[in-house]
């Protein structure tokens, strides 16, 4: 074994033989790590992807399991979120329903309360005024009687009185008919009247009337008709009949004008027949 100089600068060195192949062959042994390094890496790289499933895994149905996916499907594609991940639990899913449940309950509650339709108040004012005239030649009383309807509309929309109908009679026999088209619109939530004069005639069916109604020795000369009403009126899809009966009494001695109540007539109709003042009223679908 011998040595070996070392000359650094201006000094030198004494090293021994051994120590100067020990260090020769640690560089070596560096350099072929870093070298084996390098190849690993790029075998890596060259090496394609394998997804190794097991009995708990199944393969990615977008890429297969080759862990690429092709670069005109980057945008369409989502990313895989677990089924338990909070996000794509609904919040507040109860209280939703609920209140949605609620606002069409009311929605549907405000549609039927506006839109229901009810049906037409028809109340008969009784008989204003009554024109009376006499043909001796033929003994026969003629009158005008001209009478009022009262009508009420608790509808949210406007109604229209169709047609107003009446017939009046003396004794069950037929004395004068009238009717009236297209009356009058009643507003919503409102009142109306309708006025109609029936013409009457009284003498070849009951002649003993024109001698009544002339007699002057009396004063009054009432006599009692019986008048039978219908109305007809029509709103949004529907139309209803209401029909009114009842008695009045008339003096067909002169002419009148007055007002009889509503109370008057009950009074007078309960105390010919009880069952004849009716107000009814029809659907007609």
């Amino acid at each position: 074994m011998g040595t070996r100089w070392s000359r650094s600068g201006s000094s030198l060195s004494l090293i021994p033989e051994g120590q100067s192949f020990e260090r020769r062959g640690e560089d070596r042994d560096s350099d072929n790590e870093s070298l084996d390094g390098l190849v690993r890496r790029e075998d890596i790289a060259q090496f394609p992807y394998v997804e190794f499933t097991g009995r708990d895994s199944i393969t990615c149905p977008t890429c297969q399991g080759t862990g690429r996916i092709p670069s005109d499907q980057v945008n369409e594609l989502v990313a895989l979120i677990p089924y338990s991940d909070q996000r794509l639990q609904p919040q507040r899913t109860k209280l939703y329903v609920v209140i949605s449940v609620v606002l069409c309950l009311l929605a549907s509650a405000l549609v039927a309360f506006f839109l229901f339709p009810r049906t037409v108040v028809v109340v008969d004012d009784g008989i204003h005024s009554v024109t009376v005239r006499f043909d001796h030649t033929n003994m026969k009383v003629l009158m005008n009687m001209t009478s009022t309807l009262n009508l009420t509309n608790p509808n949210f929309f406007s109604v229209l009185v169709q047609s107003v109908s009446c017939q009046v009679l003396y004794m069950k026999t037929v004395i004068g008919t009238q009717q009236l088209n297209n009356a009058t619109t009643i507003l919503p939530l409102s009142e109306s009247q309708v006025n109609y004069t029936v013409s009457v005639e009284i003498g070849s069916s009951a002649p003993y009337v024109y001698a009544f109604c002339t007699m002057p020795s009396i004063k009054v000369h009432n006599i009692v008709v019986y008048m039978q009403t219908t109305v007809k009126t029509s709103y949004m899809v529907r139309t209803s009949q209401n029909s009114l009966e009842d008695y009045h009494y008339i003096d067909c001695g002169s002419n009148t004008t007055h007002h009889q109540t509503a109370r008057q007539h009950q009074h007078l109709s309960s105390t010919l027949t009880p069952a004849t003042t009716t107000a009814v009223s029809t659907p007609l679908l």
